[in-house]
């Protein structure tokens, strides 16, 4: 299902002045930051200290990393906007959650040397696409929808890949290192179990609300924002960086 406004009035002035304040609270979130996939300072000095396997330690820094990176958030929350059925639900998270796994896995195992900073500009397109996509915008503009599940799987990459090239920047040691990544990508698909659960419940409730349609066309507009904030806090940084 997509949105092209469909509720025949202009979008709710009172919820597009939140707009403004989302954006700033964005913004102070990533002020520190610019990357969602950074490493604690103190999560990065237990990384570095620690040798052999430690299955709980990096399952629980795993949960820790999916339930804080907002734009893993930002992007789940646009997949299932308009999902409604559970085995779709399903599907499309499996697709993400594969992507994710495959490239994060094999980036840090053989030690892929990637730009962090194009990676994560990569991910931030990645939530204005799916924000225009549900939107209805492609087939507005283009006359055609891109296949979701495809999409899904493909920006499922993108941010493993994100995710390796900041871990890539400590020094793990190899001993252990294959059940420790392992143990990290089960927690990474707990936390993410986690925030979808979250996502859904509070998608219920609201789905529920007389103007939903209405309101669902301005949380796709704040969602398309955040992303192409992400974007630019990525290029300014690579930008800086050369």
């Amino acid at each position: 299902m997509h949105l092209l406004n469909r509720s025949g009035h202009a979008p709710c002035w009172r919820s597009l002045l939140l707009l403004p304040a989302l954006l700033l609270l964005c913004l102070a979130t990533g002020a520190e930051q610019a990357s969602a996939h950074n490493v604690t300072a103190g999560d990065a000095g237990y990384i570095q200290e620690i040798w052999g396997v430690n299955l709980i330690p990096f399952a629980y820094l795993g949960a820790k990393h999916m339930v804080t990176g907002y734009d893993h958030i930002l992007f789940l929350f646009g997949v299932v906007f308009f999902l409604y059925r559970m085995k779709h639900v399903a599907i499309y998270v499996s697709l993400f959650a594969l992507g994710h796994s495959t490239t994060m896995l094999a980036g840090v195992y053989f030690g892929w040397n990637v730009n962090a900073y194009v990676v994560d500009a990569i991910i931030g397109f990645s939530v204005v696409y799916k924000a225009l996509d549900n939107l209805g915008a492609y087939q507005r503009w283009f006359g055609f929808q891109p296949n979701t599940k495809i999409a899904t799987l493909i920006f499922g990459y993108f941010h493993g890949l994100g995710l390796a090239t900041k871990i890539l920047d400590y020094k793990i040691a190899d001993e252990g290192l294959l059940p420790n990544l392992l143990a990290f990508n089960v927690g990474v698909e707990l936390g993410q179990i986690l925030a979808l659960a979250v996502i859904l419940i509070v998608m219920g409730f609201w789905r529920r609300h007389r103007h939903f349609m209405r309101h669902a066309y301005t949380a796709n507009v704040v969602m398309m924002s955040m992303g192409f904030m992400l974007i630019g806090y990525q290029l300014t940084g690579l930008a800086l960086a050369s």
